[in-house]
C-alpha cells in the first residue's frame, strides 16, 4: 500500500527548477494567503464594525453639539441619548421597538424578503437596493416631538455619502446636516465636512406649502429658503446630496414616516 503523503513527496523531490513544481508551488502559496486575508477578514469584522458604529455616534454627538440648547434640553428630559425607532418605509408606521435594537442594514440589504430592488428611474440616490425599514432618532420631552434624526445615503462621486438629517419638530425645519461616512476628492468633495459648510444647513426648509421636496445645492449662491450653497469645484458631490435627500424624503423613502406624523403625531 503506497504511503498516504507519497504524492507530495514526490512533488516536493521535483527540482526548484521543474516547470509543475513552480506552478504547484505558486498555486499553493496563493490559496494559504487567500486562506489566510479570509479568515484574518471574518476574525476583524466584529471590531470593524464596533469601530464603524462607534465613529457614527461620535459623528452624531458632535452634530447634537451644535444645535443650540440641545444639551441642555436632552437632561432636561433625562436622556443622554437619542431613543432609536425602527419605521416601515412603506407606510410610515413604526415597527416592534424591540427589533430596532437588532437590525443589520446590511444583511436586510441582502434579503430580497427585507429590501426591494429600485428601479432606475427611482433610485435617484444610486443605492440600487432598499430595506424594508430603517431606523430614525427622536427626541421627546412630555410626549412631543423635538427632534427628529433621519439617517440618509447615496452615491457621491468617488463613495458613497452617509448623513444624520436633523429636523425640528415642523417637520419642515432643517436643524443641522452631519456627514456620518464619506470618500471623496480631498480638497474638493471631502469639503462636506467643513464646519464653515455643514453651517449653511441650520434653518433651511426641506419642503414648500404644498409638500413638495425643494431642498438642494445650487451653485452661484443660495437665494431661497431651500437652497444651500454647493461645493465649489465638487458639482458631482453636490448633486449627489441633493439626490440623496430627495430619495430619502420622497416617497420611496421617509415621506410616509414624515407625512404620518404631521397626521397623527408619535
Amino acid at each position: 500500500m503506497a504511503e498516504p503523503f507519497s504524492p507530495i513527496k514526490r512533488f516536493l523531490a521535483r527540482s526548484n527548477d521543474d516547470l509543475v513544481k513552480i506552478i504547484g508551488m505558486a498555486v499553493l502559496v496563493a490559496l494559504v494567503s487567500s486562506a489566510a486575508v479570509s479568515v484574518t477578514a471574518v476574525m476583524l469584522r466584529p471590531y470593524q464594525e464596533a469601530n464603524q458604529a462607534a465613529e457614527r455616534q461620535a459623528r452624531m454627538d458632535k452634530m447634537l453639539d451644535t444645535l443650540p440648547g440641545m444639551r441642555d434640553l436632552m437632561m432636561e428630559t433625562g436622556v443622554d441619548t437619542l431613543e432609536t425607532r425602527l419605521v416601515n418605509l412603506d407606510d410610515g408606521s413604526f415597527a416592534d421597538s424591540a427589533e430596532a435594537a437588532g437590525f443589520d442594514l446590511e444583511a436586510a440589504l441582502q434579503d430580497p424578503e427585507a429590501s426591494i430592488a429600485l428601479p432606475a428611474d427611482e433610485d435617484i440616490a444610486g443605492i440600487k437596493r432598499r430595506a424594508n425599514q430603517s431606523p430614525v432618532y427622536l427626541l421627546q420631552k412630555d410626549g412631543d416631538l423635538k427632534l427628529i434624526v433621519l439617517p440618509v445615503y447615496g452615491a457621491g462621486y468617488q463613495s458613497t455619502l452617509r448623513a444624520a438629517l436633523a429636523i425640528e419638530a415642523d417637520l419642515v425645519t432643517i436643524a443641522a446636516l452631519a456627514i456620518v461616512e464619506q470618500g471623496d476628492t480631498p480638497g474638493f468633495g471631502a469639503r462636506i465636512e467643513e464646519p464653515e459648510w455643514l453651517a449653511l444647513w441650520p434653518g433651511k426648509k426641506i419642503a414648500d406649502e404644498t409638500g413638495s421636496i425643494r431642498i438642494e445645492l445650487v451653485r452661484g449662491g443660495a437665494s431661497t429658503p431651500y437652497e444651500v450653497d454647493g461645493i465649489s469645484g465638487a458639482t458631482r458631490t453636490s448633486t449627489g446630496i441633493t439626490n440623496i435627500l430627495h430619495f430619502w424624503l420622497g416617497d420611496k423613502g421617509f415621506g410616509p414616516f414624515l407625512a404620518r406624523l404631521r397626521q397623527e403625531g408619535l
